[in-house]
């Protein structure tokens, strides 16, 4: 399925009614199920499973040993660790097939999922969310730019949109673009995009 626009390893397996992207990589042992849509300039690592119908957007990087399954959803320039874990459902027993009862869970734009995160079905990570390493995320709204640490991941501060760890000037030492906070919330105030951010109740 590799071409001068996409590349796939031959030892994936991609099955039918796929698509895949201009300037796509998709890399050793991978397999993407059918129905599953990725989008431009993404990259599978090694050992990556896509379940059926899920999206991708552009330019997200997966990282090896992820399991994207049915119910989740990545935005454009989602950046996912080594072996962070997504969940489907809620309540699993192997006895009680619940193929019907999968949670949607949504990824936004621009945020990073830490290597062994474990995001828990239902939630949604809001834009440019930074979800460290190891945490996990059990609460059903994750407001844009938050920094979350620890089991159960808390907002432990705001990351900029560029990657940052912002101080009490709320100005991103790489981009110096200005932030403002208002309650729960922050606010890019230069980005061009004029995003809108999440709201939360934590």
């Amino acid at each position: 399925m590799s071409s001068a626009l996409t590349r796939v390893h031959p030892s994936s397996v991609v099955d039918e009614g796929v698509t895949i992207g201009d300037g796509t990589s998709i890399w050793h042992f991978c397999h993407v199920s059918t129905g599953a849509r990725i989008g431009r300039g993404c990259v599978l690592g090694q050992n990556v499973y896509v379940g059926p119908g899920v999206v991708i957007g552009d330019n997200v990087k997966i990282q090896n040993n992820v399991s994207v399954y049915e119910g989740v959803e990545l935005e454009s320039d989602v950046f996912c660790g080594p072996s962070c874990v997504f969940t489907n459902v809620t309540n699993p027993r192997s006895a009680v097939p619940r193929p019907g009862e999968y949670q949607r869970t949504l990824v936004r734009v621009g945020a990073t999922i830490g290597a062994n995160a474990t995001i828990v079905c239902g939630a949604t990570l809001g834009r440019h969310a930074f979800i460290a390493a190891g945490a996990v995320v059990a609460r059903q709204l994750v407001p844009d730019y938050a920094w979350m640490m620890g089991v159960p991941a808390r907002r432990r501060g705001w990351m900029s949109q560029h990657g940052h760890k912002l101080g009490p000037s709320l100005v991103c030492p790489e981009s110096g673009w200005r932030y403002r906070e208002t309650g729960q919330e922050l606010h890019c105030l230069d980005d061009p995009s004029n995003e809108v951010s999440c709201r939360t109740s934590a």
